[in-house]
């Protein structure tokens, strides 16, 4: 019989994004080697007033090679305690829980203290972020609280991993990068990725993909689209495909400002993951324009459609993206982010960019994470 693990976090009905895409994907990964996985998700992921998006639902179908099973309502402690208590009757070998905000730390901390009383179960968290992007009070607090009824941890950047010991300096983390995202389908050619977004196909595209936050520059790079050296590439315009997670104004009054209306497709709805393959085959370059990181699931997203990327120097960013070979890694200023993407569509030195990601991308394997999570989960068992 095969090992049990449970996943908690993100997951259909969820729209969670990256989050639920990746939980999903793992889970499979598991499952091909042997393993029986279920998927423990929530109910209520937030309540209205943090949740900044239109809607936490899903309108795709459930997935239906997965076991999920809805349970958490993060406001409701009752809740809490019906999940830990299922699960630690479960007795799985591993409950591998996401934390990626504090706000979370009651509800999943209280689930993984309930679940340890089986003396069986290794707990185990993919630590997103340790500090979080955007600050509120009691976020040291809800964060320990999370952290310290886990075992061990597992972190998709190296800055992360520096927090992480702030807090928990003593247990065993591990640095795992983010792995490929490759359940988005393959790439089509460009011809058929405009036609399917209504695009020119005489012009060239950049893309920033994903929600649209404050910590992630869209306002440096709509800024780096009215510097001097991208002024000298007309035919060039920047798509901007996610759903808004904050107030859309501010944006649009800086695009007003610029003039560089003429210059963007906006795409800022939620992207499902059908549509995915259509914004990546359609670009040039994916440009992540971050003011402060961890990491990013874009990248490997881009590392699956062969994309070369421009990406600020934050976080744990420039970890997978090599300066001068799958792209560049700059300053997060948009004079530096427009040079850089002048450079690309002016330099005869990008044409190795194809080759240098095809070889680089195979280091991001599920199974290489995947086995990599066992062996922390056996130590010291």
């Amino acid at each position: 019989m095969g090992r049990q693990v449970v996943i908690v976090g993100p997951a259909h009905p969820l729209r969670g994004g990256g989050m639920s895409t990746f939980n999903e994907r793992l889970a499979r990964e598991f499952q091909e080697h042997g393993d029986e996985v279920e998927i423990v998700t929530f109910s209520l992921q937030y309540p209205a007033f943090l949740f900044p998006g239109k809607t936490q639902y899903s309108e795709e179908p459930a997935p239906q090679d997965l076991s999920i099973k809805v349970l958490i309502n993060s406001v409701n402690p009752v809740s809490w305690i019906r999940t830990g208590n299922y699960i630690r009757r479960k007795k799985p070998d591993l409950v591998l829980f996401r934390y990626w905000l504090p706000f979370m730390g009651p509800c999943l901390g209280t689930i993984a203290r309930l679940i340890r009383r089986n003396k069986v179960s290794k707990v185990l968290a993919i630590t997103d972020n340790v500090v979080p992007h955007e600050k509120r009070p009691g976020d040291k607090l809800f964060t320990q609280y999370f952290l310290s009824s886990c075992h061990g941890f597992i972190t998709m950047s190296r800055s992360v991993q520096q927090e992480l010991k702030i807090f928990e300096p003593e247990k065993p983390a591990v640095y795992l990068p983010h792995p490929l995202y490759d359940n988005f389908g393959e790439a089509e050619t460009r011809e058929a990725a405009c036609k399917a977004l209504d695009l020119d196909p005489t012009f060239r595209y950049l893309l920033f993909f994903g929600f649209i936050r404050a910590y992630k520059g869209l306002d440096l790079l709509l800024q780096a689209m009215a510097e001097l050296p991208l002024q000298q590439l007309p035919d060039v315009k920047l798509i901007v495909a996610g759903e808004f997670y904050e107030d859309a104004a501010p944006y649009h009054d800086l695009m007003e400002k610029l003039g560089l209306r003429d210059r963007l497709v906006l795409h800022t709805n939620f992207v499902p993951n059908a549509a995915v393959r259509h914004y990546f085959s359609a670009a040039d370059l994916v440009v992540q324009p971050y003011k402060h990181a961890t990491q990013s699931g874009v990248t490997q997203v881009a590392y699956h459609f062969n994309k070369p990327m421009v990406v600020t120097r934050v976080g744990g960013l420039a970890e997978t993206v090599p300066d001068g070979k799958v792209g560049y890694v700059v300053e997060p200023q948009p004079q530096a982010i427009a040079e850089a993407i002048n450079k690309f569509y002016t330099s005869d030195n990008t044409s190795g960019f194809a080759e240098n990601i095809s070889e680089l991308k195979e280091q991001f394997s599920w199974k290489k994470f995947a086995q990599a999570v066992w062996d922390l989960a056996t130590i010291n068992k």
